[in-house]
């Protein structure tokens, strides 16, 4: 059993509703926390949304922040972790930790630049081989980011217990 509040997802102003509802049932599978952060391209009780999420909707911990302030705030002592195509570092040459908070920026843009520069040592990628496509689909990023990070903490913590 995954312990709840393990890790959190947080989307800033997400733009389609689809993808949010894919996220939410993840989260809800994986008892974490859903951020929304900023203003949703949509509203939350959209059918789509919630068709995305089945009806896993009334399971999922959803949360809202104006902004990335609101969310460091309500999260102190959390690491706040970026997800960029145009980061550097790899997601799989980062140290997950149980707390910390998965960020993925809207669809069309992503995370800002400025933002990802500020925090280098916590701007991850996810690689793509080919140079023709400029993004992942934002579900699918999360999905990954999300299992990676509880690959690694998990397997931590079942070698404390051994």
């Amino acid at each position: 059993m995954i312990p709840l509040n393990t890790i959190h997802v947080a989307l800033v102003n997400p733009e389609i509703h689809p993808n949010t509802g894919n996220i939410a049932r993840l989260c809800a599978a994986n008892n974490i926390p859903l951020h929304l952060v900023g203003n949703p391209g949509f509203r939350t009780d959209e059918r789509s949304v919630k068709r995305a999420g089945l009806d896993y909707w009334p399971f999922v911990d959803l949360r809202k922040e104006a902004d990335l302030e609101e969310l460091k705030t309500r999260l102190d002592g959390s690491r706040m972790v970026y997800f960029s195509a145009r980061a550097d570092r790899l997601y799989t040459d980062f140290e997950f930790l149980a707390g910390d908070c998965l960020v993925f920026g809207p669809e069309s843009k992503g995370l800002p630049e400025r933002l990802l520069s500020e925090n280098v040592s916590n701007a991850l990628k996810i690689p793509m081989i080919s140079g023709n496509v400029r993004s992942l689909n934002l579900a699918t990023s999360v999905g990954i980011a999300v299992y990676e990070a509880l690959r690694q903490i998990l397997a931590r913590s079942a070698n404390r217990t051994l």
